[in-house]
């Protein structure tokens, strides 16, 4: 099993910085993709950004350009960079794991998720 832990959340003015971590732990036989959502009181849970196996890497329109993604291998930590905060970034995100735990069961865990507030 992968246990996903998220950190850097908090209040930022609009216009401000933050930086989210998450920390993976357990075993993996093959991943396939990591990706970080976020989630507005009485709304779907919507994708920010998503890198696969293969080094893909999707946006979300409302992120591009302000937003990036990325990952350590060595110490298994996905990353979102967020620039320009907007307060319609407002969100609680989480970070998600998608792969086989062996050559065929599939996984797809998720973080507790960490608040991140855009207010002046």
């Amino acid at each position: 099993q992968v246990q996903l832990v998220e950190s850097g959340g908090g209040l930022v003015q609009p216009g401000g910085s933050l930086r989210l971590s998450c920390a993976a732990s357990g075993s993996i036989f093959r991943l396939v993709a990591m990706a970080w959502y976020r989630q507005t009181p009485g709304k779907e849970r919507e994708l920010v950004a998503r890198v696969t196996s293969g080094q893909r890497i999707d946006y979300a329109e409302s992120v591009r350009g302000r937003f990036t993604i990325s990952s350590e291998k060595i110490n298994s930590t996905l990353y979102l960079q967020m620039n320009s905060l907007k307060p319609e970034d407002t969100a609680v995100y989480y970070c998600n794991w998608r792969g086989y735990t062996d050559s065929t069961h599939w996984g797809d865990w998720w973080g507790q998720g960490t608040q991140v507030t855009v207010s002046s």
